[in-house]
């Protein structure tokens, strides 16, 4: 059994430069947390929700709950 989350989703804002993915941890539970990534810095993805640690159900819990927590998430979904 992996005991590393399994991203189920990735919702990235135009740019590429924040993203929201949604995971699944080992024990079944899901979550999100918010990543950014600055294009002049090549170290990659980095946390910037602090929201990873709150469990939901559901996949389409954890998204419904990111849509609220994360400002820009909303108006990207609605585009596609």
């Amino acid at each position: 059994m992996s005991k590393a989350n399994r991203v189920v989703r990735s919702i990235n804002m135009d740019g590429e430069q924040r993203c929201v993915d949604i995971f699944r941890r080992p024990d079944g539970t899901y979550g999100f947390d918010e990543f950014r990534r600055d294009p002049e810095d090549n170290r990659g993805w980095y946390s910037t929700g602090q929201t990873s640690l709150k469990a939901f159900q559901s996949a389409e819990s954890a998204l419904q709950q990111a849509q609220e927590s994360v400002s820009w998430l909303a108006a990207v979904l609605e585009t596609r």
